[in-house]
């Protein structure tokens, strides 16, 4: 039996989101639709948030593939403090009786769950929010996407591995499954000019026996981009530029960077260019931020009266998207497409 990718991962090692490129293109046509919409006063982040966040108070399910039952349940343990801090739980159907979960194939023509849980692929990632649940989102051949059949977030090689901040990664990627975004691209942050991107001038690639990219035999440091192409994440510059950097947008409201959140990943010393740096972590990776925790307050609430709140924006929403493209019921394709699964998800949210 062939040995997972991340069977030789180090604790020291840093593994990013990585989606496939295939699904990436397809959320950047779903982004250039978004960016069709007028704006309201809340500007990019109404309707990102409204489109990708699920209904205050609901029961978001989750299913497994692969993974052992011990496994299984302390993933679901260490979600808990998410849904502890807002009016939103995560099912994992438990049963009691078998003691088991609840579970998912590659041959499902109907969803198991809204966020399907894969440890077979490389990296670490997640669908964000309720893209889990689009069928808009990646092509039918892929084993990545918004279909029933198709993986939405993975945990690549925790059967084999785990990192010592294992919890860390899994509230990272049920945080993104719950539409939070990564805190380095933030507008607000200092990150993009705190970055090393480049190598030390005068470095000679050099890579250790799996493929990392380290240190040459004059102390000379790889740079970003170097570093992301070795083992264990192998990125191409522009996937580094599409993850890393920060893209300006007019219209997009961002809160106040936080440097204490699990969303900022806990990046090596060679990453920045100054030490201490105003990008660099000052959380564990493990434990929530105050900031996360209020971030998941604006999102779903902690009271009953939210879900008033959230039909209203979603009924608004609604209205934004049939006015922009009122031939949105038709069939279509395309960021037509986008539209009509955007129709169906407030639908959902409202019961209707």
């Amino acid at each position: 039996m062939a040995k997972h990718l991340f069977s030789r991962l180090r604790d020291d090692d840093v593994v990013l989101d990585a989606l496939p490129d295939s699904l990436q293109a397809n959320l950047e046509v779903r982004k250039r639709f978004l960016d069709s919409l007028p704006p309201d006063s809340g500007g990019l982040e109404f309707v990102v948030a409204d489109l990708q966040r699920w209904r205050p108070g609901e029961a978001v399910t989750v299913a497994f593939l692969g993974g052992g039952t011990k496994l299984r349940a302390e993933i679901a343990e260490a979600t808990k403090v998410l849904t502890d801090a807002c009016h939103l739980s995560l099912d994992f159907g438990f049963n009691q009786a078998s003691g088991s979960y609840r579970t998912w194939t590659e041959e499902d023509t109907e969803y198991r769950a809204d966020i399907r849980v894969s440890f077979d692929k490389g990296g670490y990632f997640s669908l964000v929010g309720t893209d889990s649940v689009n069928a808009t989102i990646g092509s039918p051949a892929d084993d990545v996407g918004g279909r029933p059949h198709q993986r939405s977030l993975n945990l690549g090689g925790f059967p084999v591995f785990r990192p010592s901040n294992w919890k860390g990664v899994v509230r990272h990627e049920f945080l993104n499954a719950l539409a939070f975004h990564h805190e380095h691209q933030n507008l607000r942050g200092p990150c993009s000019e705190a970055f090393r991107w480049e190598d030390d001038l005068g470095y000679q690639p050099t890579t250790d026996v799996d493929g990392r990219f380290i240190v040459d035999a004059q102390g000379r440091r790889p740079g970003i981009y170097a570093y992301l192409a070795g083992y264990p994440n192998r990125w191409s510059k522009a996937k580094v530029d599409h993850n890393l950097r920060t893209q300006e947008d007019p219209r997009l409201v961002a809160g106040p960077f936080d440097a204490k959140s699990v969303m900022l990943y806990q990046f090596p010393a060679l990453f920045y260019k100054t030490t201490p740096s105003p990008c660099a972590p000052t959380g564990d990776g493990i434990e929530l931020s105050e900031g996360d925790i209020r971030g998941l307050k604006l999102l779903y609430g902690d009271r009953p009266e939210d879900i008033e709140a959230f039909e209203a924006r979603t009924r608004d929403l609604a209205r934004a998207i049939e006015t922009a493209y009122p031939e949105v019921r038709l069939e279509a394709v395309g960021p037509m497409g986008f539209a009509q699964a955007a129709i169906r998800r407030v639908e959902r949210a409202l019961g209707e």
